[in-house]
């Protein structure tokens, strides 16, 4: 029903303006004097003419001699001759003044009436036009808030998912026409998690298989590597010696492919793909915004420059950084940022509170797999440094971690132009 509510607004202050302008176009009609009331001042004025006290003064009235020249006038404004009594309409009458024959001028209150009730007509249309302008301007922000900032959300979140940030959730309004949607796609990036986590553990499981196999695989053919290398050493006749040989080669063939199945099950065969451009810096304070959807950092003031970066993976490398700090820390943030000495590079830094990591795990953050011994039982795939610094690797930049004393903290060096 609340959507119906402006509209239904709207329609009214058009019928109550409609109605009122009728209302008052009607009333603006033409006015004659009444004839009794007329002949009553008239009267008055030739019975008493002289002493003004005693007469009539219903009606406003201009009175005339024989010379034309005003012996009496009600108020001030009315017409003074007979042109400008016919200019008016008014009513022109003849007046025995004390047997000189004079004229008496009624005023018509036609054109005051016409300009009354047109003023009362502006003021109307003036007052239902501005009622009407605030509700279309009220009605224009409940569209922003409940059709386009949700379109506007989702496609950020379309955009991230895509990208395969499946940690960052989709904020919900129930209360406007498009929570349901909302509520759905974060209901997609649920189960898109669910089903990375699970792909997760059947390639860990797969990685775990493969291990195993290649260490029961490399066991025995150590052994037959060995006893072969003796029966080389023992065989007595050179055919011997050539079969224990051809078994050697054939174990050492073994090892090699074993070792190449190993690599492959752990290191992926494709490559993301980075296309860095031209933009503003403040697209990257956009983009820490839109990250630290907690609001746990705190406002930066942002060089104005050019860098290169792809908008897209630097949206999904912050991503990784907030992300790891909230999971991690769940302390505040601050964010700086500042050009270098030769302005190469815009340096971003993004530090949260906690307890940091060892050392010696440090270097350690950006390779694949890996994770600080402070995840303990948090979910992850220790891919979010990985991904991160190849991100920003190639956009020519480059990542560095370091403890903040006390903290962690993330510096990415944007490359600027």
């Amino acid at each position: 029903m609340r959507k119906y509510i402006f509209p239904i607004l709207v329609v009214v202050t058009f019928i109550v303006e409609g109605a009122l302008c009728g209302m008052f176009y009607s009333k603006m009609v033409f006015s004659n004097n009444d004839t009794v009331q007329i002949n009553t001042c008239l009267k008055s004025v030739e019975t008493s003419y002289g002493n003004d006290q005693l007469y009539d003064k219903t009606l406003d009235y201009v009175v005339l001699d024989n010379n034309g020249k005003v012996v009496f006038r009600t108020k001030e404004g009315l017409s003074e001759s007979v042109n400008e009594a016919v200019t008016n309409n008014d009513t022109i009458l003849d007046i025995n003044l004390k047997g000189e024959l004079g004229k008496i001028i009624f005023h018509n209150r036609t054109a005051d009436n016409i300009r009354y009730y047109r003023t009362r007509i502006v003021i109307s249309l003036v007052c239902c036009s501005a009622v009407q302008m605030i509700l279309i301007f009220a009605f224009y922000i409940y569209l922003r808030k409940t059709v386009t900032k949700p379109f506007e959300d989702l496609n950020d979140f379309a955009v991230r998912v895509a990208g395969g940030n499946l940690d960052v959730p989709l904020k919900m309004d129930k209360g406007n026409v498009f929570g349901s949607f909302s509520e759905a796609f974060d209901l997609m990036r649920t189960e898109l998690k669910k089903a990375r986590v699970a792909e997760k553990k059947a390639n860990d499981d797969k990685k775990e298989m493969v291990a195993k196999l290649s260490h029961d695989i490399k066991t025995p053919v150590a052994s037959i590597k060995s006893t072969s290398e003796i029966g080389y050493e023992l065989a007595k006749d050179e055919k011997s010696q050539e079969y224990f040989n051809l078994i050697n080669t054939k174990t050492d063939q073994i090892k090699v492919l074993v070792d190449n199945l190993f690599e492959s099950s752990v290191n992926d065969a494709t490559e993301i793909k980075v296309s860095p451009s031209e933009y503003n810096s403040t697209v990257i304070k956009e983009l820490v915004k839109k990250s630290d959807y907690l609001n746990r950092a705190e406002d930066f003031v942002m060089p104005s420059c050019m860098v290169y970066i792809d908008k897209l993976r630097m949206q999904q490398s912050l991503d990784n950084i907030f992300m790891n700090s909230y999971k991690y820390a769940d302390t505040k943030i601050t964010v700086t940022a500042d050009e270098g000495e030769d302005k190469d590079y815009l340096i971003l830094t993004i530090r949260d509170y906690g307890d940091g990591v060892p050392e010696s795990e440090l270097p350690l953050l950006k390779e694949k797999y890996n994770r600080g011994s402070n995840c303990k039982d948090k979910d992850g795939a220790g891919l979010g440094l990985y991904l991160t610094d190849y991100f920003i690797t190639n956009m020519n930049g480059r990542m560095r971690l370091e403890n903040a004393e006390p903290g962690f903290a993330v510096i990415l060096y944007v490359r600027s132009i």
